[in-house]
Protein backbone atom coordinates (compact mmCIF):
# COMPACT_ATOMS: atom_id res chain seq x y z
CA UNK A 1 0.00 0.00 0.00
CA UNK A 2 1.44 3.59 -0.93
CA UNK A 3 1.62 6.49 1.39
CA UNK A 4 -1.08 7.82 3.53
CA UNK A 5 -0.13 11.41 2.12
CA UNK A 6 1.05 12.31 -1.46
CA UNK A 7 0.86 15.95 -1.50
CA UNK A 8 2.28 18.64 0.88
CA UNK A 9 -0.07 21.01 2.20
CA UNK A 10 0.88 25.27 2.26
CA UNK A 11 -0.36 27.60 4.57
CA UNK A 12 0.44 30.98 3.59
CA UNK A 13 -0.08 35.04 3.69
CA UNK A 14 1.06 38.07 4.62
CA UNK A 15 2.51 38.34 8.79
CA UNK A 16 -0.27 38.67 11.05
CA UNK A 17 -3.36 37.28 9.10
CA UNK A 18 -3.64 34.20 11.14
CA UNK A 19 -1.46 31.36 9.51
CA UNK A 20 -0.45 29.86 12.92
CA UNK A 21 -3.37 29.42 14.42
CA UNK A 22 -4.98 27.53 11.09
CA UNK A 23 -1.67 25.71 11.03
CA UNK A 24 -2.03 24.18 14.40
CA UNK A 25 -5.84 23.31 13.65
CA UNK A 26 -4.64 21.41 10.56
CA UNK A 27 -1.88 19.82 11.83
CA UNK A 28 -3.95 18.50 14.81
CA UNK A 29 -7.03 16.96 12.36
CA UNK A 30 -4.31 15.56 9.67
CA UNK A 31 -1.70 14.47 12.38
CA UNK A 32 0.91 17.13 10.55
CA UNK A 33 3.94 18.00 10.91
CA UNK A 34 5.07 21.54 10.52
CA UNK A 35 8.09 23.07 8.77
CA UNK A 36 8.61 26.52 9.39
CA UNK A 37 8.67 28.70 5.91
CA UNK A 38 9.62 31.73 8.08
CA UNK A 39 13.60 33.27 7.03
CA UNK A 40 14.08 34.70 10.72
CA UNK A 41 12.71 31.86 13.12
CA UNK A 42 15.67 29.42 12.34
CA UNK A 43 17.41 30.97 14.68
CA UNK A 44 17.92 30.60 18.23
CA UNK A 45 17.33 33.59 20.92
CA UNK A 46 14.39 35.99 18.23
CA UNK A 47 12.01 33.94 19.53
CA UNK A 48 9.36 36.89 20.27
CA UNK A 49 10.01 39.12 17.41
CA UNK A 50 9.28 36.20 14.72
CA UNK A 51 6.41 35.18 16.53
CA UNK A 52 7.40 31.41 17.42
CA UNK A 53 5.30 29.01 19.03
CA UNK A 54 5.65 28.13 22.05
CA UNK A 55 8.10 25.44 23.32
CA UNK A 56 4.91 23.74 24.60
CA UNK A 57 3.30 23.81 21.56
CA UNK A 58 6.10 22.52 19.95
CA UNK A 59 6.40 19.55 22.03
CA UNK A 60 2.83 18.39 21.32
CA UNK A 61 2.73 19.59 17.58
CA UNK A 62 6.76 18.63 16.12
CA UNK A 63 8.37 21.58 13.93
CA UNK A 64 10.85 21.67 11.61
CA UNK A 65 12.97 24.59 10.70
CA UNK A 66 13.08 26.50 13.89
CA UNK A 67 16.06 27.48 16.02
CA UNK A 68 18.39 25.95 13.74
CA UNK A 69 21.31 28.40 13.74
CA UNK A 70 22.85 31.03 15.87
CA UNK A 71 21.73 34.76 14.64
CA UNK A 72 25.61 35.19 13.35
CA UNK A 73 25.58 32.29 10.78
CA UNK A 74 24.49 33.01 7.37
CA UNK A 75 21.49 30.92 5.54
CA UNK A 76 20.17 30.88 2.01
CA UNK A 77 17.05 29.67 -0.23
CA UNK A 78 19.39 27.06 -1.63
CA UNK A 79 20.54 25.49 1.62
CA UNK A 80 16.61 25.85 3.26
CA UNK A 81 15.66 23.46 0.20
CA UNK A 82 18.13 21.08 0.57
CA UNK A 83 17.41 21.03 4.45
CA UNK A 84 13.85 20.42 3.53
CA UNK A 85 13.97 18.02 1.51
CA UNK A 86 14.79 15.06 3.51
CA UNK A 87 12.63 16.58 6.44
CA UNK A 88 9.33 15.95 3.85
CA UNK A 89 10.32 12.63 2.60
CA UNK A 90 10.66 11.64 6.44
CA UNK A 91 7.31 12.91 7.18
CA UNK A 92 5.82 10.92 4.42
CA UNK A 93 7.99 7.74 5.44
CA UNK A 94 6.10 8.02 8.76
CA UNK A 95 2.50 8.36 6.68
CA UNK A 96 2.44 12.20 8.44
CA UNK A 97 1.30 15.15 6.56
CA UNK A 98 4.31 17.84 5.82
CA UNK A 99 2.46 21.44 6.52
CA UNK A 100 4.64 24.23 5.28
CA UNK A 101 3.40 27.23 6.98
CA UNK A 102 4.86 30.90 7.06
CA UNK A 103 5.71 34.14 4.88
CA UNK A 104 8.92 33.50 3.36
CA UNK A 105 7.64 32.93 -0.58
CA UNK A 106 11.57 32.34 -1.61
CA UNK A 107 11.65 29.61 0.41
CA UNK A 108 8.09 27.86 -0.58
CA UNK A 109 8.45 28.22 -4.30
CA UNK A 110 12.14 26.77 -3.41
CA UNK A 111 10.61 23.70 -1.97
CA UNK A 112 7.59 23.39 -3.98
CA UNK A 113 8.43 24.54 -7.92
CA UNK A 114 12.39 24.46 -7.66
CA UNK A 115 15.09 26.39 -7.03
CA UNK A 116 17.41 26.74 -9.92
CA UNK A 117 20.28 29.00 -9.03
CA UNK A 118 23.02 27.12 -8.94
CA UNK A 119 25.35 27.13 -5.66
CA UNK A 120 28.10 29.58 -5.58
CA UNK A 121 30.33 31.25 -2.78
CA UNK A 122 29.98 35.11 -2.89
CA UNK A 123 32.25 36.72 -4.55
CA UNK A 124 33.26 39.50 -2.00
CA UNK A 125 36.19 41.48 -3.75
CA UNK A 126 33.58 42.00 -6.65
CA UNK A 127 30.72 43.25 -4.08
CA UNK A 128 33.18 45.21 -2.38
CA UNK A 129 34.24 46.83 -5.92
CA UNK A 130 30.89 47.31 -6.60
CA UNK A 131 29.95 48.86 -3.71
CA UNK A 132 32.81 51.13 -4.12
CA UNK A 133 31.53 52.35 -7.35
CA UNK A 134 28.34 53.04 -6.62
CA UNK A 135 29.56 54.98 -3.39
CA UNK A 136 32.21 57.04 -6.02
CA UNK A 137 29.63 57.33 -9.62
CA UNK A 138 26.10 56.64 -7.64
CA UNK A 139 23.45 53.77 -7.81
CA UNK A 140 22.34 54.80 -10.95
CA UNK A 141 25.81 54.23 -12.18
CA UNK A 142 25.60 50.19 -10.80
CA UNK A 143 22.26 49.81 -12.02
CA UNK A 144 23.31 50.58 -15.77
CA UNK A 145 25.74 48.13 -15.71
CA UNK A 146 22.77 45.84 -14.50
CA UNK A 147 21.01 46.76 -17.31
CA UNK A 148 23.55 45.73 -19.78
CA UNK A 149 23.68 42.43 -18.60
CA UNK A 150 20.41 41.76 -17.31
CA UNK A 151 17.86 44.19 -18.62
CA UNK A 152 14.68 42.43 -17.37
CA UNK A 153 15.56 42.06 -13.92
CA UNK A 154 17.31 46.07 -14.04
CA UNK A 155 13.58 46.88 -15.30
CA UNK A 156 12.20 45.36 -11.87
CA UNK A 157 14.85 46.85 -9.73
CA UNK A 158 14.90 50.32 -8.07
CA UNK A 159 18.79 51.77 -8.59
CA UNK A 160 18.28 52.11 -4.65
CA UNK A 161 17.98 48.52 -4.06
CA UNK A 162 21.58 48.49 -4.75
CA UNK A 163 22.18 44.96 -2.43
CA UNK A 164 19.68 43.48 -5.02
CA UNK A 165 21.39 45.31 -8.29
CA UNK A 166 24.86 44.23 -7.24
CA UNK A 167 23.26 40.47 -7.03
CA UNK A 168 22.71 40.43 -10.51
CA UNK A 169 25.33 41.31 -12.01
CA UNK A 170 27.62 38.70 -9.36
CA UNK A 171 25.44 35.79 -10.40
CA UNK A 172 26.30 36.79 -14.52
CA UNK A 173 29.69 37.14 -13.53
CA UNK A 174 30.16 33.55 -11.43
CA UNK A 175 28.16 31.48 -13.82
CA UNK A 176 27.77 33.13 -17.40
CA UNK A 177 23.74 33.31 -17.03
CA UNK A 178 21.47 36.07 -15.71
CA UNK A 179 19.29 35.49 -12.91
CA UNK A 180 16.48 36.31 -15.49
CA UNK A 181 17.37 32.97 -17.35
CA UNK A 182 17.58 30.80 -14.19
CA UNK A 183 13.97 32.15 -13.08
CA UNK A 184 12.36 31.33 -16.35
CA UNK A 185 14.34 27.50 -16.35
CA UNK A 186 12.57 27.44 -12.86
CA UNK A 187 9.59 28.39 -13.85
CA UNK A 188 9.37 25.76 -17.07
CA UNK A 189 10.05 23.32 -14.83
CA UNK A 190 7.34 20.49 -13.32
CA UNK A 191 6.87 21.44 -9.47
CA UNK A 192 9.19 19.51 -7.18
CA UNK A 193 5.89 18.01 -5.11
CA UNK A 194 2.04 17.88 -5.47
CA UNK A 195 0.49 20.75 -3.53
CA UNK A 196 -1.98 22.18 -2.21
CA UNK A 197 -1.78 25.97 -1.32
CA UNK A 198 -3.81 27.91 1.45
CA UNK A 199 -3.64 31.47 1.32
CA UNK A 200 -4.96 34.05 4.39
CA UNK A 201 -5.26 37.62 4.25
CA UNK A 202 -7.61 40.01 5.49
CA UNK A 203 -8.68 43.56 4.38
CA UNK A 204 -5.57 45.94 4.49
CA UNK A 205 -7.66 48.42 7.27
CA UNK A 206 -7.32 45.75 9.57
CA UNK A 207 -4.28 43.39 9.09
CA UNK A 208 -2.53 46.98 9.22
CA UNK A 209 -4.61 47.15 12.74
CA UNK A 210 -3.28 43.60 13.48
CA UNK A 211 -0.01 44.69 12.74
CA UNK A 212 -0.27 47.53 15.13
CA UNK A 213 -1.51 45.39 18.20
CA UNK A 214 0.92 42.57 17.13
CA UNK A 215 3.91 45.11 17.46
CA UNK A 216 2.67 46.20 20.68
CA UNK A 217 2.02 42.93 22.30
CA UNK A 218 5.81 41.67 21.54
CA UNK A 219 6.77 45.14 23.30
CA UNK A 220 5.26 43.78 26.39
CA UNK A 221 6.21 40.36 25.94
CA UNK A 222 9.91 42.09 25.96
CA UNK A 223 11.05 42.42 22.54
CA UNK A 224 13.19 45.23 23.56
CA UNK A 225 14.82 42.90 26.38
CA UNK A 226 15.38 40.18 23.57
CA UNK A 227 16.84 42.15 20.64
CA UNK A 228 19.39 43.98 23.17
CA UNK A 229 20.48 40.42 23.72
CA UNK A 230 21.00 39.61 20.53
CA UNK A 231 22.87 43.61 19.67
CA UNK A 232 24.95 42.31 23.03
CA UNK A 233 25.86 38.89 22.22
CA UNK A 234 26.06 38.39 18.09
CA UNK A 235 28.60 40.32 16.06
CA UNK A 236 26.28 40.61 13.35
CA UNK A 237 27.37 43.15 10.38
CA UNK A 238 24.60 45.21 8.56
CA UNK A 239 24.11 42.94 5.59
CA UNK A 240 23.69 39.80 7.68
CA UNK A 241 20.45 38.20 7.68
CA UNK A 242 19.55 38.00 11.13
CA UNK A 243 20.29 41.86 11.45
CA UNK A 244 17.43 42.29 8.44
CA UNK A 245 15.23 41.12 10.47
CA UNK A 246 12.11 43.75 11.04
CA UNK A 247 11.77 44.26 15.04
CA UNK A 248 15.43 43.67 15.77
CA UNK A 249 17.21 45.94 12.85
CA UNK A 250 15.12 49.09 14.27
CA UNK A 251 16.09 48.73 18.03
CA UNK A 252 19.57 47.93 17.10
CA UNK A 253 19.74 51.34 15.37
CA UNK A 254 17.87 52.91 18.77
CA UNK A 255 20.71 50.77 20.88
CA UNK A 256 23.38 52.74 18.57
CA UNK A 257 21.82 55.96 19.81
CA UNK A 258 21.14 56.83 15.99
CA UNK A 259 17.30 57.29 17.15
CA UNK A 260 14.68 57.63 19.95
CA UNK A 261 13.01 54.32 21.17
CA UNK A 262 9.41 55.88 19.42
CA UNK A 263 10.92 56.25 16.28
CA UNK A 264 12.44 52.63 16.54
CA UNK A 265 8.92 51.45 17.34
CA UNK A 266 7.02 53.47 14.84
CA UNK A 267 9.42 51.86 12.17
CA UNK A 268 8.81 48.23 13.18
CA UNK A 269 5.37 49.09 12.29
CA UNK A 270 5.50 50.74 9.31
CA UNK A 271 8.50 48.09 8.14
CA UNK A 272 6.05 45.34 8.71
CA UNK A 273 2.89 46.79 7.23
CA UNK A 274 5.67 47.01 4.10
CA UNK A 275 6.52 43.73 4.36
CA UNK A 276 3.21 43.04 4.78
CA UNK A 277 2.74 44.48 1.19
CA UNK A 278 5.51 43.33 -0.24
CA UNK A 279 4.53 39.41 0.62
CA UNK A 280 0.71 39.78 -0.65
CA UNK A 281 2.05 41.63 -3.91
CA UNK A 282 4.69 38.16 -4.68
CA UNK A 283 2.19 35.94 -3.15
CA UNK A 284 -0.46 37.10 -5.55
CA UNK A 285 1.37 36.11 -8.67
CA UNK A 286 0.93 32.33 -7.62
CA UNK A 287 -2.32 31.53 -9.54
CA UNK A 288 -2.48 28.08 -7.90
CA UNK A 289 -3.31 29.26 -3.95
CA UNK A 290 -6.89 29.41 -3.08
CA UNK A 291 -7.31 32.40 -1.16
CA UNK A 292 -9.82 33.21 1.82
CA UNK A 293 -10.07 36.33 3.26
CA UNK A 294 -10.85 36.40 6.78
CA UNK A 295 -11.97 39.71 7.06
CA UNK A 296 -15.48 38.07 5.61
CA UNK A 297 -16.08 35.29 7.64
CA UNK A 298 -15.63 34.35 11.18
CA UNK A 299 -12.37 32.33 12.48
CA UNK A 300 -14.18 29.05 13.34
CA UNK A 301 -16.37 29.11 10.33
CA UNK A 302 -13.38 29.53 8.13
CA UNK A 303 -11.37 26.61 9.72
CA UNK A 304 -14.28 24.42 9.56
CA UNK A 305 -14.30 25.09 5.88
CA UNK A 306 -10.43 24.64 5.39
CA UNK A 307 -10.28 21.37 7.01
CA UNK A 308 -13.32 20.24 4.61
CA UNK A 309 -11.48 21.68 1.61
CA UNK A 310 -8.46 19.61 2.80
CA UNK A 311 -10.16 16.59 3.50
CA UNK A 312 -11.93 16.64 0.32
CA UNK A 313 -8.44 17.25 -1.68
CA UNK A 314 -6.89 14.38 0.25
CA UNK A 315 -9.60 12.13 0.44
CA UNK A 316 -9.80 12.36 -3.79
CA UNK A 317 -6.15 10.53 -3.86
CA UNK A 318 -6.33 8.56 -0.72
CA UNK A 319 -10.19 8.12 0.04
CA UNK A 320 -9.34 4.83 1.59
CA UNK A 321 -7.45 6.24 4.48
CA UNK A 322 -10.26 8.44 5.78
CA UNK A 323 -12.59 5.68 5.13
CA UNK A 324 -10.28 3.35 7.58
CA UNK A 325 -9.54 5.87 10.17
CA UNK A 326 -13.45 7.46 10.55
Amino acid sequence: MSNKYSEVVTILGPTAAGKTELSLKVAKYFDAEIISADSMQIYEGMDIGTAKVSKNIQKEIKHHQIDILKPDQDYSVAEYQKDVDPIIKDIFKRDKLPLIVGGTGLYINAVLEGFTLPEMKPDKDLRKKLRKEAKDEGNQYIHNKLKEIDPKLAEKLHPNDIRRVIRGIEVYKLTGHTKTYYKEKQKNSPPRYQSIKVGLTRNREELYDRIEKRVNIMLDQGLIDEAKHIYNNYDLSKKSTAAQAIGYKELFTYFDGKQSLEQAINLIKRNTRRYAKRQLSFFKRDQSIRWFNLTNISKDSLHEKILMLLKNDLHIKRGEYFEEQN
